[in-house]
């Protein structure tokens, strides 16, 4: 399955798209962000599919949801940083 992640700052920012993504319809787990992920060490991310991606980011900019960054799952395991765009 493809999944994508969208970091956040804080728990309690995690927490907030977790339940606005929930509430729009859109399946998403809430977890610590990997160091690999995460320049700083610290955050949370959600990981949703790829396929809801651009909605659950909709969803979180209608209600001012701010989050960090986006990151793409490679076949392999591995993740890469991505641009908004490349969801649309």
């Amino acid at each position: 399955m493809d999944w994508d992640y969208i970091t956040f700052r804080s728990v309690t920012l995690a927490q907030r798209g977790e339940r606005v993504l929930k509430q729009g319809g859109v399946g998403c787990v809430l977890l610590r962000t990997p160091r690999r992920m995460e320049a700083k060490g610290c955050g949370y991310c959600l990981r949703l599919r790829r396929r809801d991606m651009e909605v659950g980011l909709s969803l979180l900019e209608a209600q001012m949801v701010p989050y960090s960054r986006l990151y793409a799952a490679n076949a392999d395991g591995s993740v890469e940083e991505v641009r908004r765009d490349l969801f649309g």
